[in-house]
């Protein structure tokens, strides 16, 4: 069984308790510290005001970049996949090709 425990962020000067796996308190953290960061920068901009408004722009930020770099992730994979199967595809046709002339 995982053993939880507790920690304390700090985000926008406001602490918070958390619960989670030991394990990750390290990730944890610096979520907290990746999140602080980037609800910092809007609210220097001041554009947006309030710590709900701050919040809830630092989340659809911090989404948007997530899936931009998933969508480059799987073009990558898919790109990866094609390259690989053509490859094997290559190999396929030299490997029969390597039979025929052995007969």
């Amino acid at each position: 069984m995982t053993e939880t425990t507790t920690v304390s962020v700090k985000i926008l000067e406001k602490e918070f308790q958390v619960s989670c796996p030991a394990e990750e308190v390290e990730a944890l953290t610096a979520a907290a510290g990746f999140l602080d960061q980037q609800m910092r920068r809007i609210r220097e901009a001041g554009k947006v005001f309030g710590i709900d408004r701050i919040a809830v722009m630092a989340a659809l930020n911090i989404t948007h970049e997530m899936l931009q770099k998933r969508q480059t992730l799987g073009e990558i994979q898919s790109d990866h996949n094609g390259r690989a199967r053509h490859l094997t595809d290559r190999i396929m046709v030299a490997l029969a090709e390597h039979k025929q002339l052995k007969l």
